[in-house]
C-alpha cells in the first residue's frame, strides 16, 4: 500500500529522491537527525528511508561515525550516467570539433572512484598522436583532469586525498610529493585549468579545462594529450582557449537538455 495517493509528489520514492539529493549536495557527513529535519521527515520514516539507501550501496555511513555520505553505489552508478550523457551524439560532435580546431586528439573524462576515466575521445583527422580510449583510465594525482578535481575539492578534503592517494613517481618529472602536489593544485583552483609535462607518460604533455554544470558544479573535464617532440609544454597554452569554448558548447547542451526535459511534458 502506498503511504501517499496517486499523483502525489511526496511518496516513498520522491523522498528516498530527496535524501539522496540531499546528502550528495552537502559537503559533511550527515546524522539521520539532521536529514530528517532539513526535508521535514518524521525521524522514523528517515531512518526507514536511509536504512533501505545504505542496503542499496546509495548512501553509507563515514568510517567510524554514524553519519551518512553518498554510497560507493551511487558514485559508481553516477559516474556511468555521466558518462552516457557524455557519449550523445550532439556532444561527440563538439568533441570532434574542437580535436579538429586543434589538430589533435580531444578526450573528455570523468573522476571515478579515485582515477580519472576517459569516456569518450576523438582522433584528429588532422594528426596521429597518443589515444585515450573509452574507458581507459589513468591517475588523478599525474593527469589534468585528476589535478582539476582535486583543485576543486574542499581544502580538507583536498589535502587528505593529496596524502592518501598512492602517488606513484610514473617519470622523472611525476609531482610524487604530497605538499608539492598541493601547491600546484592551488596554482589550478585559482587557474582553473590544469597541464601536465610528461607526468604520467614519457614525451606527452597535456591539459584540460572543466565542464561545469549550470549550477557551476564539475561534472567532467575536457582535455588533450599530445606528443611533447610536436608540441611542447608551454605550446598547450594555444590550447586552452578553444578547449574552453568547447567546454562551454558542452555545457550548454546539458542546460538544452534541461530545457527539453522541461518542455517534453507539454507535448503529448
Amino acid at each position: 500500500m502506498a503511504d501517499e495517493p496517486d499523483g502525489s509528489r511526496t511518496g516513498p520514492l520522491d523522498r528516498a529522491l530527496a535524501i539522496l539529493t540531499f546528502v550528495a549536495e552537502q559537503k559533511k557527513a550527515l546524522s539521520a537527525a539532521e536529514i530528517a529535519t532539513a526535508l521535514t521527515l518524521p525521524l522514523p520514516t528517515a531512518h526507514r528511508l536511509i536504512g533501505n539507501l545504505e542496503d542499496r550501496g546509495l548512501v553509507q555511513k563515514a568510517l567510524g561515525t554514524k553519519r551518512y555520505v553518498v554510497g560507493s553505489t551511487l558514485v559508481t552508478l553516477s559516474a556511468k550516467t555521466i558518462g552516457a550523457a557524455f557519449r550523445t551524439v550532439r556532444r561527440h560532435a563538439v568533441l570532434s570539433a574542437v580535436a579538429d580546431r586543434i589538430g589533435e586528439q580531444c578526450e573528455i573524462g570523468i573522476v571515478r572512484d579515485n582515477a580519472v576515466a576517459y569516456v569518450d575521445s576523438v582522433q584528429s583527422k588532422q594528426q596521429q598522436g597518443l589515444q585515450f580510449n573509452p574507458g581507459a583510465g589513468a591517475p588523478l594525482h599525474c593527469t589534468s583532469t585528476g589535478k582539476i578535481y582535486m583543485s576543486r575539492l574542499p581544502a580538507k578534503v583536498r589535502h587528505r586525498l593529496a596524502h592518501s592517494l598512492p602517488l606513484v613517481q610514473y617519470t622523472p618529472t611525476t609531482i610524487a610529493d604530497p605538499k608539492s602536489l598541493l601547491g600546484q593544485l592551488d596554482v589550478i583552483r585559482r587557474r582553473g585549468w590544469a597541464k601536465t609535462n610528461e607526468e604520467y607518460v614519457l614525451g606527452v604533455v597535456g591539459c584540460a579545462v572543466p565542464i561545469v554544470s549550470p549550477k557551476g558544479d564539475l561534472i567532467a573535464c575536457l582535455g588533450v594529450s599530445v606528443p611533447s617532440a610536436r608540441v611542447g609544454f608551454a605550446g598547450l597554452d594555444a590550447f586552452i582557449d578553444p578547449l574552453r569554448e568547447a567546454a562551454a558548447h558542452l555545457s550548454n547542451t546539458i542546460l538544452q537538455d534541461n530545457d527539453d526535459s522541461d518542455n517534453s511534458q507539454f507535448s503529448e
